[in-house]
C-alpha cells in the first residue's frame, strides 16, 4: 500500500476548508440532541452521504477529514471516537466500534513534522473495535475479527482472530460458526 504524503504547508494539499467544515459540523453534532432528524442530517453532512441504512453514531464525534471516511450499513459507533481521516477510513456492513476507540489514517513524518504520511484504515466485515482501541495508519482488520479494550493495533488482524496488547498480538483463533 502506497503511502501518500501532505505538506501541511500547502494549502491545496492541507485543504484547510474541510478542516474547518468538519470542525463545525462535529460542534454542531455534539450540541444536537441524539436521535432526531436534525441529528441524522448533520452526520450525513458530516460523511458526505458515505454512511450506510441503519448505521449510528453516537455524540461526542471528532472527525479529522470526513470527506474521506465510508461507513457500512449497521454499522455502530460508540461516544468519543477519534476519526483522523486523512489516509481514508473504511468502516464496512455490521462492524461495532465501541466508546474511546481511535481510529487513525495519518501520522507526521519523524523528519518533516509539518507533513503528513497517510494509509487508509479498513475494518472489514462484522469485526469489533474494544474501548479504547488505537489503530494505526495502514491497519486492516479483517471480517469477524475483535480488537480488545485498550489494544494498539500496529499491523494487520487476521481475519476470526482476536488481538490485544501493546502492540496487538493474535489472543486467540475463533471457529467458523
Amino acid at each position: 500500500m502506497e503511502e501518500l504524503r501532505i505538506d501541511m504547508r500547502k494549502p491545496e494539499e492541507a485543504n484547510p476548508a474541510e478542516g474547518i467544515r468538519c470542525a463545525q459540523l462535529c460542534f454542531r453534532i455534539n450540541h444536537t440532541m441524539p436521535y432526531t432528524e436534525e441529528y441524522d442530517k448533520l452526520i450525513n453532512e458530516l460523511f458526505l452521504g458515505n454512511i450506510g441504512e441503519n448505521s449510528r453514531i453516537m455524540p461526542p464525534v471528532n472527525v479529522v477529514r470526513g470527506n474521506k471516511v465510508k461507513i457500512g450499513r449497521n454499522v455502530v459507533i460508540m461516544n468519543n471516537s477519534l476519526f483522523m481521516a486523512a489516509g481514508g477510513i473504511t468502516i464496512d456492513d455490521d462492524v461495532m466500534v465501541a466508546a474511546n476507540a481511535q481510529l487513525i489514517s495519518n501520522n507526521h513524518d519523524l523528519y518533516d513534522h509539518q507533513v503528513l504520511t497517510c494509509k487508509p484504515v479498513h475494518l472489514k466485515r462484522n469485526c469489533w473495535i474494544g474501548a479504547g482501541a488505537t489503530l494505526l495508519p495502514g491497519v486492516t482488520v479483517g471480517e469477524n475479527a475483535v480488537v480488545a479494550a485498550g489494544a494498539v493495533v500496529t499491523k494487520n488482524v487476521e481475519p476470526n482472530t482476536v488481538v490485544g496488547g501493546n502492540p496487538a498480538k493474535i489472543i486467540r483463533r475463533l471457529s467458523d460458526k
